[in-house]
């Protein structure tokens, strides 16, 4: 202790010597000696002053305290240890303790944010992530044109979506209206604000961001928030007071459709936990195949993309009559801390994806040349679309909201192509084609019928199988025909696992000896009616295919099954098609009566040439003619198409179904039907399955006296050369059967489509022919040279022979226009 005493003594003894008051016996040496000491000494002082971020590769040389809680808080000054969030964020080891070590005062705060954050989140509720959530500033940018600098709030003012669209610089946010001062704009710009941007900066953050107060918060109820982007500590993510994370998680997995309140209940845009095999649905905790492919930097912390991914697709779905834009982004990023900028900045990125791929802003969204969608760099692009059918309006909207010139060439005197719809019928629209939507969960039509106030017609699921004589059959045995009926299929399926192409053999032929060897093996015998209505039900299948069942690949007959498709309500259009098509056409450059010839893209440019001898050049062409019009040549390329894609569109077959639509003085059918939307007709005998084998009522609220009717399978060969009054005729011969205990009137108008005479369609839809796949659907769909490009149902594999796979069809290769 001695030794100590008198060491002190010296030294504090010689701190107040002066080189002036040396002894003068000390040497030069001697006097050299001090001053290094001396130096030494205000090193030390210097280090216990500052002391740098020791994250490896941070830039702070010399960090500042952005939370300022503790008493003795060391500001820009000295700590024992800097905790680092990010390069321009950090705070020091007197702040940690506040709120970490139990006998500080801040230690209360932080345990109630701890409990709130463990019983709704899933990550580790450390004092990092305390202070990312609830104790960094946030960052807000001025919203003046001319300046849009960032600017740091003070801690205690909490960012809204309000603030944060309203915000100019030097805004007082207790009483916004009032402002310090008019030149406010012209101080700089916090540096630390430019270091965001660059690539390094996101590596050095310690935890990704997460969202407060997403909108995409009521869609995703059912997840642990942090593993979809947002805060556990908010209100808006907070699980069912008094339960465990696993039984709120189980209760939600038993309500697979989760709606949110105020919204169409067919917008589903996420899979809620453990649900699978809905079409256009994303999982909100993982990234897709083609995100991670154009984000490949998110692949090892997905987070931030997916906050942003699931803000951007909900705020999308809460308002579908609007393009989403950054500027209608922004406001509604809130979180904590520099990275909102950087926040900011990718939004944009992902939103302009997600537009691309046409997961947003898409549907009948017109948007005027100075709100274009993608940016400059986009529009240099001409492309000219060959047919105005849905696949192509779909792609020409797309391409001329992206900022993309565009002209489409259409044969016919009119656009639709199989949509085409009568109006001439007493307050009703027929569709000569299509007017059924099958599947309207997530489905675009439904999409747009939300876009243009449209209501659609919920089909119910009660069809009475009507026999010629006028009986109802009893829907025990319809059933129970129907069971028999989808065993053979289930059978057929199990056929079909260890088949390769070469082994496929007609689904006709291959049900009828599924068919025989269970009568052979069980020893049922079916009775005259069973047999019939078995009939009726292959009948419905060949409605389904589009043809009769001697054509149809027993292999890949129902190959789209394998992919995701659309769930919910089948239901009929009432107002037709054409209300989405017109609308999808409005304010585009479509040429009518212009038949495409020849597609040459031997050049640099391609060259269309269409039937008056008219030569259009154009950089890239979309051609979504129908398959049947590819199959017969009807338009040349040069050069012409590979061995591997004529193949293909020949291993498909192009479909056809007809349709009968009748309207009567007034609703004979009504006391047999009962209400139901539709009734079946069980066919005499096989040779007259598929001749009306369903008839539909074309007026849900019973007003008006039409019916409509299909011929599918071989039928459609049988009435092909009949005039439209012989197939009148036997249509009606009929109904009368099925309503032969009453008088039914003639109709007062009625039409017989001609689909498979209609020299630029053909057709109704495709399928696969024996010995085919549903790899030929994508085949027909791959780009040639990044110049020609096809769309239309027959080049969608998920979603083929509707308009709904037709339109995205299009808006797939608009995308892919758009990427080139």
């Amino acid at each position: 202790m001695s030794t100590g005493r008198v060491r002190t003594k010296k030294k504090a003894c010689s701190s107040d010597q002066s080189p002036d008051n040396l002894p003068l016996r000390s040497s030069g040496r001697q006097v050299k000696k001090k001053a290094a000491e001396a130096a030494d000494d205000d090193d030390e002082a210097s280090e216990k002053k500052y002391r740098k971020c020791e994250k490896a590769g941070c830039t702070a040389t010399c960090p500042v305290c952005f939370a300022s809680a503790a008493e003795r808080c060391a500001k820009n000054g000295y700590t024992s240890r800097w905790y680092h969030l990010s390069c321009g964020e950090h705070f020091c080891n007197e702040c940690f303790d506040h709120y970490y070590r139990s006998h500080k005062d801040g230690y209360e705060k932080y345990t109630a944010w701890k409990r709130i954050w463990t019983s709704n989140g899933k990550s580790e509720p450390s004092p990092k992530a305390f202070m990312a959530d609830q104790q960094l500033p946030y960052w807000v940018q001025c919203t003046k044109p001319e300046c849009g600098k960032w600017r740091q709030l003070t801690k205690e003012i909490q960012l809204t979506p309000q603030i944060a669209k309203t915000y100019r610089c030097g805004m007082k946010l207790n009483n916004s209206t009032k402002t310090e001062g008019s030149d406010q704009c012209s101080m700089p710009e916090d540096l630390r604000v430019a270091e965001v941007s660059d690539h390094w900066w996101y590596s050095m953050l310690i935890l990704p961001p997460l969202l407060k107060d997403s909108v995409a918060a009521p869609f995703l109820a059912a997840y642990y928030p942090d593993c979809v982007g947002m805060s556990p500590s908010c209100t808006s993510t907070n699980r069912l007071p008094g339960e465990s994370n696993l039984v709120k998680l189980e209760h939600l997995k038993s309500v697979p459709n989760l709606t949110v309140a105020g919204m169409n209940k067919y917008f589903q845009p996420f899979y809620q936990p453990n649900e699978c095999g809905k079409a256009l649905c994303v999982r909100p905790d993982v990234m897709e195949l083609d995100e991670l492919y154009e984000f490949p930097e998110y692949s090892r912390d997905p987070t931030m993309y997916l906050a942003l991914r699931n803000l951007i697709l909900a705020l999308w779905y809460t308002n579908c009559k609007e393009a989403l834009t950054p500027q209608k982004c922004i406001h509604h990023i809130i979180v904590r801390g520099l990275v909102r900028i950087r926040c900011v900045q990718e939004m944009e990125r992902i939103l302009y994806f997600m537009t691309r791929k046409g997961l947003i802003n898409t549907g009948i969204l017109s948007v005027s040349p100075d709100q274009y969608l993608l940016p400059k760099e986009y529009h240099n692009k001409s492309v000219i679309v060959v047919g105005a059918g849905a696949a192509g309006l779909a792609a020409a909207r797309q391409l001329h909201n992206f900022g993309i010139k565009v002209i489409i060439l259409e044969a016919k005197d009119r656009i639709g192509g199989r949509v085409w719809d009568d109006k001439t019928f007493k307050g009703v629209t027929v569709g000569r084609g299509a007017q059924i939507v099958n599947g309207c969960v997530n489905n675009p039509v439904a999409l747009m019928c939300e876009q243009l106030g449209i209501k659609m017609h919920k089909l119910g699921e009660k069809c009475d199988l009507i026999q010629e004589g006028g009986r109802i059959t009893d829907p025990t045995l319809d059933k129970r025909m129907d069971f028999h009926f989808n065993a053979i299929l289930d059978v057929v399926s199990e056929w079909r696992k260890d088949k390769t192409q070469h082994q496929d053999v007609p689904l006709g032929e291959k049900i009828q000896e599924i068919y025989k060897a269970f009568i052979q093996e069980s020893g049922i015998q079916f009775s005259e009616l069973e047999e019939k209505v078995l009939q009726f039900h292959l009948s419905n299948l060949e409605y389904a295919c589009g043809s009769n069942l001697s054509q149809v690949s027993a292999r890949s007959w129902d190959h789209n099954e394998f992919f995701a498709q659309f769930a919910g309500d089948h239901t009929l259009l009432t107002v037709g098609y054409s209300t989405v098509i017109d609308k999808l056409a409005e304010g585009l450059d479509i040429r009518l009566n212009f038949p495409v010839q020849s597609i040459d893209y031997s050049g640099e440019e391609v060259q269309v040439t269409t039937a008056d001898g008219t030569v259009w050049t154009t950089q890239k062409v979309l051609a979504t003619v129908p398959l049947a019009l590819l199959q017969k040549n009807t338009i040349q390329f040069n050069p012409p198409l590979s061995e591997k894609k004529i193949k293909a569109i020949n291993s498909l077959g192009a479909g056809v179904i007809e349709k009968i639509a009748l309207q009567f003085p007034y609703r004979f059918w009504d006391s047999k039907i009962q209400g139901a939307d539709f009734f079946g007709h069980v066919p005499p005998n096989s040779s007259q399955r598929g001749l009306f084998s369903v008839f539909y009522d074309m007026d849900p609220e019973g007003k008006q006296s039409i019916l409509m009717s299909v011929v599918t399978g071989d039928a459609v060969t049988t009435i092909k050369n009949l005039d439209d009054k012989q197939v009148l005729q036997q249509c009606m011969t009929v109904l009368r059967e099925l309503f032969k205990e009453q008088e039914v009137p003639d109709p007062v108008k009625f039409f017989v489509t001609r689909w498979s005479k209609d020299p630029w369609l053909q057709m109704a839809y495709s399928f696969v022919k024996t010995g085919g796949s549903g790899e030929a659907y994508d085949i027909v769909a791959e780009d040639i040279q990044g110049k020609i490009f096809f769309a239309g149902e027959a080049t969608n594999r998920h979603f083929p022979q509707t308009v709904t796979g037709a339109y995205l069809s299009g808006v797939r290769e608009a995308s892919k226009i758009a990427a080139f």
